[in-house]
């Protein structure tokens, strides 16, 4: 598996414990996002390295997240029917970022420029929807920090899913061993993908050129 990994009660004394936070692996040119599929769809990517095939369908929304545990509460540690095999997607950081900046909320929030009629023809036009939900141990408890997932439709979800996907990775396994972890209530072995607080492309702090 080519996704470094750490000790899970190590990373979490790195990780602020409530609020709005991407928690996510990322280097300077990519980042790493999770989904889980049906054998069929996800051996597909696996093997041509982007998706397509009979069962995957470019027509609906497309959900992504780019924090593990999230996911791993999201499909009971691979065991739901068409979630078993996990996927860890490394797209480009400028795709992401973009993903970001067009992305309008799924629920209304008061503060959303022009009032609520504006978000509704938002909602209906944007490709990318953007929503904060309870972040989870491990057990799947709701923690304080909210964790963000993107759903992704139409070009926007063609471009995620072919040109700006960069490498599939097959955690299936490693999601196996570490679910055994988590059941046997071994949280000190658990290991889990390192991850660090991602900052959007425009709350990047903004370096001062000598002058």
């Amino acid at each position: 598996m080519s996704l470094p990994t750490d000790l899970y009660q190590s990373q979490i004394q790195t990780w602020p414990p409530e609020g709005r936070h991407i928690l996510a692996h990322y280097d300077d040119s990519s980042i790493v996002v999770y989904q889980a599929y049906r054998q069929s769809i996800g051996r597909f990517a696996v093997e041509h390295g982007r998706f397509g095939g009979a069962d995957f369908s470019f027509a609906r929304m497309s959900w992504i997240k780019p924090n593990f545990l999230w996911m791993m509460y999201r499909s009971g540690w691979g065991t739901k029917p068409g979630q078993e095999m996990t996927l860890a997607l490394r797209l480009r950081r400028t795709f992401f970022n973009h993903l970001l900046e067009a992305a309008v909320p799924s629920s209304y929030d008061s503060q959303f420029p022009g009032g609520r009629a504006a978000w509704s023809a938002a909602v209906k036009e944007s490709q990318v929807r953007l929503q904060w939900d309870p972040d989870h141990s491990p057990t799947g408890a709701n923690l304080a920090r909210k964790a963000i997932q993107l759903g992704l439709r139409g070009q926007t979800l063609e471009a995620f899913a072919t040109t700006e996907l960069l490498e599939v990775i097959d955690l299936s396994d490693f999601v196996a061993s570490q679910r055994a972890n988590v059941a046997e209530s071994k949280l000190s072995a658990l290991h889990t993908p390192v991850e660090h607080v991602y900052l959007p492309h425009h709350e990047q702090p903004k370096l001062e050129t000598p002058g």
